[in-house]
């Protein structure tokens, strides 16, 4: 399936405004990749499908976490952070996508993990900072990219989860696990 009939079936199933978001994260994957020398298909692979699930029923959801054996830890958090593993299921039995690089990219955009792909990275900020977001400190962000890829994912995963601490609401491991990684990286002394 290509990426036009692709973003057809993804505007299908989403309002305007989240499509509007799907583009505007499309646009951005594809400049992170080219800047930071990932693959711009597989960057706008996963930028395209990585809200696929994100107005999908929750029970269906739910389902699909239980029958698949997805982190069984996933239904004792928010269902905002189903879409993102139930649409790696999608992408994968709905559009034939098989590479595990972009179902991963897709898998954890919302929580991010340690030891993430680069592809995964840019799938993760590019969700994050595309140019429909306005939040407070949106712009800091952006400019990051000077400083590299991982400080901009360490930067964005820190803001995810100061965001969640500010609302009172619990942090998936994913993503903790995913800040300690990035500040563990820099105490370590490169031989």
């Amino acid at each position: 399936m290509d990426s036009n009939e692709m973003l057809q079936k993804v505007k299908e199933r989403l309002p305007e405004k989240r499509f509007t978001h799907v583009l505007g994260v499309v646009k951005t994957a594809i400049e992170l990749a080219k800047e930071f020398d990932v693959s711009e298909s597989k960057a706008e692979t996963a930028a395209i499908l990585h809200d696929a699930a994100k107005f999908s029923d929750r029970e269906w959801m739910k389902s699909i976490i239980v029958s698949e054996k997805l982190d069984p830890l996933l239904l004792d958090y928010h269902a905002e952070l189903w879409h993102a593993p139930v649409g790696a299921y999608m992408a994968k039995t709905e559009f034939g996508v098989e590479d595990e690089d972009v179902l991963n990219a897709i898998r954890y955009h919302t929580t991010g993990r340690a030891e993430m792909s680069d592809l995964e990275k840019v799938v993760y900020i590019a969700d994050l900072i595309e140019p429909n977001r306005k939040f407070s400190g949106v712009e800091e962000l952006r400019q990051l990219k000077e400083q590299g890829l991982d400080v901009m994912m360490e930067a964005s995963v820190k803001h995810s989860i100061e965001f969640l601490v500010s609302k009172n609401q619990p942090v998936f491991p994913d993503s903790l696990k995913c800040y300690n990684y990035f500040v563990q990286q820099k105490g370590k002394v490169k031989e």
